[in-house]
């Protein structure tokens, strides 16, 4: 009982933070560019920067590996919601940046990505240069320690949308319908 009142809480302030997330997006960036420059390294051990959000439509969501539910659930939604795709989604990118770089080097990631997907690019670097990133793109992270000498991460549990010219298109919230989310990777398609 109390377990599931405890997800459910969780489920409602990740939806609350997914909300505010994109009600930031929407004042502060309205269409225009956003994120600053970066550079990173993706789960192959290879240079990855903004760039990569340049020239077709991109889903991104931060999070972490040892993440227990929100991250893993995102992470196999996303897979499903671009398989629904086919073709039609064919030209999106997906991306799942890490917040918690100290643990989550290249090969955790590719590891841990390719259990959910080969359509998914996992990036991480230097835990100043990724927080920096993750800051320029509005994300939430905080580390909270979990009394047994380790820890957790609270993050935004959103998928942003990004056009083909790196520019916000929306978020899909954790937790959204599935049919909502696929409509708005369709429209995402279609407009880039």
């Amino acid at each position: 009982m109390m377990r599931s009142i405890l997800i459910g809480i969780l489920v409602l302030m990740a939806a609350g933070i997914g909300w505010l997330t994109f009600d930031w997006y929407r004042s502060h960036y309205g269409g225009e560019p956003f994120g600053a420059p970066f550079t990173l390294t993706d789960q192959n051990g290879q240079p990855i920067t903004e760039a990569a959000f340049r020239g077709q439509p991109s889903a991104v969501f931060f999070g972490f590996t040892h993440c227990p539910e929100v991250c893993p659930t995102t992470l196999y939604e996303l897979a499903g919601w671009l398989n629904t795709l086919g073709d039609e989604g064919k030209n999106i990118r997906a991306y799942f940046v890490t917040v918690d770089p100290e643990r989550d080097t290249p090969e955790i990631m590719k590891t841990y990505i390719t259990n959910f997907s080969d359509r998914i690019v996992g990036i991480t670097g230097e835990p100043e240069k990724v927080h920096a990133m993750a800051k320029s793109f509005g994300i939430y992270w905080k580390k909270v320690e979990t009394g047994d000498g380790d820890y957790t991460m609270d993050h935004t549990a959103s998928v942003l949308l990004l056009d083909s010219g790196g520019d916000f298109a929306g978020t899909i919230a954790y937790d959204e319908s599935a049919d909502t989310a696929v409509k708005k990777l369709q429209n995402l398609a279609k407009k880039s």
